[in-house]
């Protein structure tokens, strides 16, 4: 029976699932493999799949000859700008939605939900005559206000969910003892919905790190991120397949580091602020 059952276990559990598993992180090692390549090597023979073939000339050439880490601090600003206005907006708003009943309550909230059903390249062309005309295209400020309309819906929502755990009694009895309402939400809700916050912000951070739509119209030369960049690390007559993936390698690092060090926290947080109170 034991034997029977570890058979099954392995044929209807086990080996679909490192199947699925190698599929998801297939083209991830090819494209590290492929980074790990010179370029002269992948034309001529391939891929190399052993280390005798390996070398970090791909690297080096993306560092020493284009401004790809330039790029990376340009992506770290607009990333860490849209994780800092996107959290002041939607824990306010979350605040309020959770605390307070008025008219069009039910009608705001659908409206943030309605945002994240349009595509996004519906909202470049209105984004970028705005930009314009205020003077912030092809500025930080201007890709972190654009990255900001996608993030703070979904965040808002996450937020609303996580306040609405915490009891509504606490507010009161810091109220009673003398705190403004203001206060009460820095010194009771605030530290009780850390772990929602990071969680939040650590999706708003990824989001915009990978956005490329929004970077690649309303950004230009003063202000070019890394999904841009990688972009026109492609020629018009040949792609250096190498160096491509060199960058692609590098650009996801950063937000996939951060994402290693807290998926713990990232998980409980997505995970509690699902529960309603």
């Amino acid at each position: 029976m034991n034997r029977a059952s570890f058979l099954s276990r392995l044929l209807t559990v086990h080996l679909p699932v490192l199947a699925i598993v190698l599929i998801a992180l297939g083209p991830f090692l090819w494209l590290i493999l492929t980074s790990l390549t010179p370029s002269a090597d992948i034309a001529a023979r391939g891929v190399a799949l052993t280390p005798q073939g390996w070398s970090i000339d791909n690297y080096t050439r993306l560092i020493e000859q284009t401004s790809f880490l330039g790029n990376m601090g340009h992506s770290l600003i607009v990333a860490l700008g849209t994780v800092v206005v996107g959290l002041v907006v939607s824990v306010t708003a979350a605040y309020a939605f959770s605390r307070f009943r008025f008219f069009g309550r039910r009608a705001l909230m659908l409206q943030f939900l309605l945002v994240n059903m349009f595509p996004v390249v519906l909202l470049i062309l209105p984004l970028f005559i705005i930009m314009r005309k205020i003077g912030i295209l092809d500025t930080h400020v201007g890709l972190i206000l654009a990255n900001a309309t996608t993030a703070i819906p979904f965040a808002v929502w996450m937020l609303t969910s996580y306040v609405n755990a915490i009891p509504k009694s606490l507010d009161e009895a810091a109220m009673i003892d003398g705190c403004s309402r203001l206060k009460a939400l820095r010194r009771v809700i605030l530290p009780l919905a850390v772990p929602g916050i990071i969680s939040t912000g650590i999706y708003i951070f990824i989001t915009a790190w990978n956005e490329y739509l929004y970077a690649l119209t309303l950004g230009g030369r003063n202000v070019r991120t890394v999904t841009v960049a990688i972009q026109t690390l492609i020629g018009e007559y040949q792609i250096e397949w190498g160096l491509l993936a060199a960058g692609g390698v590098v650009g996801a690092l950063p937000a996939t580091l951060l994402f290693l060090l807290v998926q713990r926290r990232l998980v409980g947080g997505l995970t509690q602020g699902a529960v309603k109170g």
